[in-house]
């Protein structure tokens, strides 16, 4: 089972990856939007920003997350690692259910060129 903080490293990883993403991939990640990430298997939720193609974790709490962020992820903090690490990938997770994403229309579409 991944610890909180190889959960907090897989996170900051993946923001250093859309940092470092092509115009296409950065463009689509460059919006300001409240982010939550619940990690199931240890109860803990980050919570954040995406802005300017950036993750930024602001606190990590325990439990499901107490308000509704306008991005909101849940997984284990094993599947949040493999997809990091490209070991898991998103499409599929999400559609058996690994993966939970909720979010309005527009952000959807607009994530889904990220995924």
């Amino acid at each position: 089972m991944a610890t909180i903080q190889e959960c907090r490293d897989a996170l900051d990883e993946l923001s250093g990856n859309l940092a470092r993403a092509e115009a296409d991939v950065r463009g689509a990640a460059a919006f300001d939007r409240s982010l939550s990430c619940h990690i199931t298997d240890l109860d803990q939720t980050f919570t954040g920003r995406l802005h300017a193609g950036r993750i930024r974790v602001d606190a990590v709490t325990a439990g499901p997350p107490a308000q509704k962020a306008e991005i909101r992820l849940a997984m284990t903090g094993d599947d949040l690692v493999a997809l990091v690490a490209g070991e898991l990938k998103f499409a599929k997770a999400w559609a058996s259910g690994r993966v939970r994403l909720e979010a309005g229309f527009r952000d959807l579409l607009r994530l889904k060129s990220l995924l």
